[in-house]
């Protein structure tokens, strides 16, 4: 497997003050159905994300450089891509983990396609933990769970509160790491060939595009919610306004894995979505904020569809493919999604996941 790499040497594919990139952010309506959405409109993002590939001038800051992931034979997708950049932070604190044909189980005899986004606040320690050791806990959990069938929610809620104890008693691997301070959110979806299971925990995200209309298969833990700020007031904290909502005034997020200081106000339970496919299901985009604070759920998925369907394509160049086949276009639209997040004023990391369930789009 093959990680994205992060250059600012080589490739001047994202201006982010490009004019003409801001003309297509400027088409995001976060009142559109994408099943409304016509042709003649998909054209104009084609032809106003060819406008800005022709007309820019200026250097590019922050290269995207996509992967070229694609999965093939008998797994449970029809092929997925990932990308994952700095943006304009000076640290990069996000992680991506992708694994096809992650586990096998006999309800699901060809496995399970994992995929992650962790998202981490304080430094990088959390995520990259969480990268290295989430999915390996959850192999064990299921793996425990014998021939009794699989319970995902059971299996999800212990190998995230394991996570979150390992990374309190080592600091995720590294002993010189103050994990009381550093945290990390975790948006994991597990695919099969019959059902598609989320657990979220924090404010990262996973969008699914089913008959063309955008369906949120999670919901971002911000203190603000009725529930959740509930939950921390009954626990003896407060939600304060702070550059907004946050707990205790410092934390933006209400659920995390890590941020030991904030419990037990800030909880690492994850919550569960256990979606059964179905043959309008077309892809899903897990990401990280720094794409959902600036891009609707109805925008990415109209942008990714036009990309799946061959409309769009980026510049290409040393570090992408020229020929690109059906499988390539997920990475693609992950590349389109990261300019697009940038142009649209992103000011965080960016890191998503597009994971191409069929081929009939």
């Amino acid at each position: 497997m093959s990680y994205v790499t992060f250059s600012g040497t080589k490739n001047n594919n994202i201006c982010s003050s490009s004019s003409n990139m801001r003309k297509l952010s400027n088409m995001d309506d976060t009142n559109n159905v994408v099943a409304d959405i016509n042709i003649n409109k998909s054209k104009q993002i084609e032809r106003r994300y060819e406008d800005y590939r022709r007309k820019r001038k200026r250097p590019c800051k922050a290269p995207v450089i996509p992967t070229m992931e694609s999965t093939t034979g008998d797994t449970a997708t029809a092929s997925h891509g990932f990308i994952s950049v700095i943006g304009r932070r000076r640290v990069m604190e996000d992680a991506i983990k992708v694994i096809p044909r992650f586990m096998a189980a006999k309800q699901q005899p060809c496995g399970y396609d994992f995929f992650a986004v962790y998202d981490g606040h304080g430094g990088m320690t959390v995520a990259n933990a969480c990268r290295d050791r989430l999915h390996l806990l959850l192999a064990e959990e299921v793996k425990e769970g014998g021939d009794h069938g699989l319970d995902w929610y059971k299996a999800m809620c212990s190998c995230f509160m394991k996570m979150d104890h390992e990374i309190g008693v080592a600091g995720g691997g590294s002993g010189d790491v103050d994990a009381d301070n550093v945290g990390s959110t975790a948006a994991v979806v597990v695919v099969g060939k019959e059902e598609i299971v989320v657990a979220n925990c924090g404010d990262s995200r996973a969008v699914l595009c089913s008959g063309g209309v955008a369906v949120a298969l999670s919901r971002d833990h911000k203190p603000d919610l009725p529930d959740e700020r509930e939950r921390i007031e009954a626990a003896g904290g407060k939600v304060i306004n702070w550059n907004g909502s946050r707990v205790l005034g410092i934390l933006a997020t209400s659920r995390s894995i890590g941020d030991h200081c904030m419990k037990p106000f800030v909880i690492s339970q994850p919550e569960i979505n256990v979606h059964g496919r179905t043959k309008s299901d077309e892809f899903v985009v897990v990401a990280s904020d720094g794409l959902w604070d600036v891009v609707s759920n109805s925008f990415v998925c109209e942008v990714v569809k036009s990309c799946l369907q061959g409309h769009m394509r980026r510049n290409n160049s040393d570090n992408v493919k020229e020929d690109l086949t059906f499988k390539g276009y997920a990475a693609e639209a992950a590349a389109i999604l990261a300019e697009l997040a940038m142009a649209k004023g992103s000011k965080d990391n960016i890191s998503i996941i597009v994971i191409q369930l069929n081929t009939n789009i």
